[in-house]
C-alpha cells in the first residue's frame, strides 16, 4: 500500500526539484548535528513554519528510523491511529514504514489501532518528511496520528513508543509534530506559549497537558508532544533546548492574527 502526498503542491511545492530547491532554501547554511531522543517540529506550509522545521532537522543526527507522532486535524479514522505497514509516497521519493518496529508499539498499546484512514488526508505528518527524505539517506518511519486528548491516552501511546524502541535496540528520532498558538495577538501567542514551552524544556509531559488544557493555548498538537514527552523521559532525555520560536506575522505582517511555531530538540 502506497499513501500518496495529501498536501503537496499546496503546503509545499508539488515537485521533485522544486521541492529540493524550497527544502535547501530554508536549511541554514552551517550546521552542528548532536544526537537527540526527539524534536518538536512544526507542520504549516513552508512558506511559514518551513524555516523552524529546517533549523530543528539541521540539528541532530539522524538515525534510520523515526518514529512520527502528530495530531488528527480531519476527524478521519480511530482516535489514536497507527500503520504498520506500508509507503508514503512524497515528490522526493517513497519512504517505508518500519513494520518491526511499528508492531511492536502497537503490542504495547492499549489505545492505538491500526487505522489507515486517520492519516489518508492528515498533513502533520507528511510535512515533516521532505526534510528527513533531503539528505537522501534511507530512513523508516513509523506514523502515528493522535486525535484522543486524554492524558491517560498520551501516556499509553508515549510508553508503548519507549518499550518497543528499547527492545529494538537501535538508535530511533521521535518527531512530535504541532504548532503553536494559532490565531491570536503575537503579545498573546507569546505570554501563552512560553507556558507551553517552559513545560517541555522541563521535560513534563503531565505539566504540559494541564498547562494547555488550564490556559486554553490553541497548540494543535499537544497530545502527540505529551506522548514524546513520555517516551523521550522513559528513554533516558534529561535536557531540551529551543532551537527556534516565531510566528506568521514574519510573513504576512498581521500581527494581530499569528500562527507561532517553535522547534525544539530532546536529548
Amino acid at each position: 500500500m502506497i499513501r500518496r502526498s495529501a498536501v503537496a503542491g499546496s503546503f509545499y511545492a508539488g515537485t521533485r526539484d522544486r521541492l529540493r530547491l524550497q527544502v535547501e532554501d530554508l536549511l541554514p547554511r552551517e550546521v552542528t548535528r548532536e544526537r537527540a531522543i526527539g524534536v518538536v517540529a512544526p507542520h504549516a506550509g513552508y512558506v511559514y513554519s518551513g524555516r523552524v522545521a529546517a533549523a530543528v532537522f539541521s540539528r541532530v543526527e539522524f538515525p534510520e528510523t523515526f518514529v512520527i507522532l502528530g495530531p488528527n486535524h480531519t476527524g478521519l479514522g480511530a482516535g489514536a491511529a497507527i500503520m504498520t505497514y506500508g509507503q508514503w509516497e512524497t515528490p522526493l521519493g517513497t519512504v517505508r514504514i518500519d513494520a518491526e518496529l511499528g508492531k511492536t508499539i502497537l503490542a504495547h498499546s492499549s489505545v492505538l489501532e491500526e487505522d489507515h484512514l486517520g492519516h489518508l488526508r492528515e498533513h502533520s505528518i507528511e510535512v515533516q518528511l521532505p526534510f528527513l527524505q533531503y539528505f537522501g539517506r534511507p530512513f523508516t518511519f513509523v506514523p502515528i496520528c493522535l486525535f484522543s486528548h486524554e492524558y491517560a491516552a498520551c501516556q499509553d501511546v508515549g510508553q508503548a513508543v519507549a518499550k518497543a524502541v528499547q527492545e529494538a535496540g537501535r538508535q530511533v528520532l521521535l518527531v512530535a509534530s504541532t504548532d503553536m498558538s494559532h490565531y491570536v495577538s503575537r503579545e498573546e501567542a507569546t505570554l501563552k506559549d512560553r507556558k507551553a514551552l517552559d513545560a517541555i524544556l522541563a521535560l513534563d509531559p503531565e505539566r504540559l497537558h494541564r498547562v494547555v488544557r488550564h490556559e486554553g493555548i490553541s497548540m494543535c498538537g499537544f497530545h502527540p508532544t505529551t506522548a514524546m514527552l513520555v517516551a523521550a523521559r522513559a528513554l533516558r532525555a534529561t535536557q531540551a533546548d529551543l532551537v527556534m520560536y516565531t510566528d506568521s506575522g514574519e510573513v504576512t505582517r498581521d500581527l494581530h492574527e499569528v500562527v507561532a511555531y517553535a522547534g525544539l530538540v530532546i536529548r
